[in-house]
């Protein structure tokens, strides 16, 4: 089959904190496109051991820091949510084989075998809004998940395909009209996009991407928020200088606490733990030295995150962190393909032969938007990702200082699992 004839096939993934959860596994009509659903159900009681999820928190933290050390030679701020990808790239691969399965694997950090990798996946989603709901003093996270197909009227999907996401990821399949009208299926997608992440995520896909050779999109949307375990007082924020990497500064607004925290005064930098009310959920902020920011970035790995958590300690702090918001917009291809999922993106090499009995599909790009704003009383943020693809083939009794007034590394992690959620960088908090 020849270039001029291959298809592409559009993987979408939403990533979304805000003020609102959807129910996971309903299959809600959406105005432009109908419903076929596979007749498999949605495991709601995977079986998976401990390891088996502690190999696939470990695959989310590598793929986390080797994706960051790829984005952070964009200029600026930078935040991304590595879980959602990780979780549309695994329904994509779910119809890859041969070469290209074994370069996703590898990219992502895939080190269990399918089966129990998608109901690994599958585990933890259930797990992690199975927590947000729990009855919990204070207020506990807000979370939901939701996972959706969106395929070309008409065309032949692999049924073990369909049903392999169905039962692990609760994505029933929604028809749409690529051939016909691309335009059209583009808004419908980017409005279930906009309605996942509370129209914190605008226009994902942009104009052009996704054209009469797209046969199927595949969406993931995450929605998270959090409060601070002790919010920091308002009226305590004042202005001070934050200083930029170019060496001059820009005053920001500056949250102040004086409370315990779990933080460590390391060579180099300074790291500290900021929990959320779930007691589960924290952000660990890590702050390089003056002069030394770009040095802390390029050794950054999980071994250095792993060692800063390892010698915390507990003892009381008097934190100045800034309040920021931002949104970051990127392609990942680049990304991914130096991460070494190149034949995905190669019409000529491309077998994602899984989704459709034939060596046709292929990954034409993939962006992502996210968004996050930090402020007194938490965290909100939101994420989406569009993967295009075609057819082809000791403690102190003084308190010590930490005050965030130049740029910084964050994450917001899982501390049952040590899944990274979202990942960042602040250079500029007044952008």
């Amino acid at each position: 089959m020849t270039l001029h004839h291959k298809l592409r096939l559009a993987l979408v993934l939403a990533i979304l904190l805000t003020a609102q959860a959807c129910s996971p596994g309903l299959l809600a009509p959406v105005t432009g496109s109908s419903v076929a659903v596979s007749n498999r159900p949605h495991d709601l009681s995977p079986l998976v051991a401990p390891e088996v999820s502690s190999s696939l928190a470990a695959g989310n933290r590598a793929f986390a820091f080797d994706l960051y050390r790829r984005l952070a030679a964009q200029d600026g701020n930078l935040f991304f949510s590595p879980y959602s990808i990780s979780t549309a790239l695994a329904m994509t691969y779910a119809g890859a084989a041969g070469s290209t399965a074994d370069q996703m694997a590898g990219a992502l950090h895939f080190d269990l075998p399918a089966d129990a990798l998608h109901a690994a996946f599958n585990a933890y989603a259930l797990d992690l809004e199975a927590r947000a709901k729990a009855d919990v003093d204070g207020t506990p996270f807000e979370l939901s998940i939701a996972n959706s197909l969106w395929g070309q009227q008409g065309f032949a999907f692999r049924p073990e395909f369909l049903d392999l996401l169905a039962e692990n990821y609760a994505a029933g399949m929604r028809l749409v009209d690529f051939v016909a009208d691309p335009e059209a299926s583009r808004q419908v997608i980017n409005r279930w996009v906009s309605d996942e992440t509370r129209q914190k995520i605008e226009d994902l896909i942009p104009e052009g991407a996704i054209d009469d050779m797209t046969r199927l999109v595949l969406a993931n949307a995450i929605y998270f928020k959090a409060s601070w375990l002790t919010a920091f007082d308002p009226d305590a924020t004042v202005s001070q200088p934050f200083h930029r990497l170019s060496g001059d500064s820009v005053d920001v607004s500056m949250m102040q606490a004086s409370e315990s925290y779990r933080y460590l005064l390391g060579d180099g930098y300074q790291a500290i733990e900021l929990p959320y009310q779930s007691g589960e959920m924290s952000m660990v902020i890590l702050l390089p030295d003056a002069g030394r920011f770009e040095a802390f970035e390029d050794a950054l790995g999980p071994a250095v995150l792993e060692q800063a958590l390892a010698e915390m300690t507990y003892g009381p702090v008097r934190l100045g962190l800034p309040r920021f918001s931002y949104e970051s917009a990127f392609s990942l291809r680049e990304a991914l393909e130096g991460l070494g999922m190149t034949d995905a993106f190669d019409p000529d090499r491309a077998d994602f032969s899984g989704m459709d009995g034939n060596r046709d599909l292929y990954i034409g790009s993939v962006v992502h938007k996210a968004f996050v704003a930090v402020d007194e009383k938490g965290t909100e943020a939101a994420a989406a990702t569009a993967v295009i693809m075609g057819i082809t083939s000791a403690p102190i009794d003084e308190p010590i200082t930490i005050t965030v007034d130049r740029p910084f590394i964050y994450l917001i992690r899982d501390g049952q699992t040590g899944s990274i959620l979202f990942m960042g960088r602040v250079i500029d908090p007044s952008h």
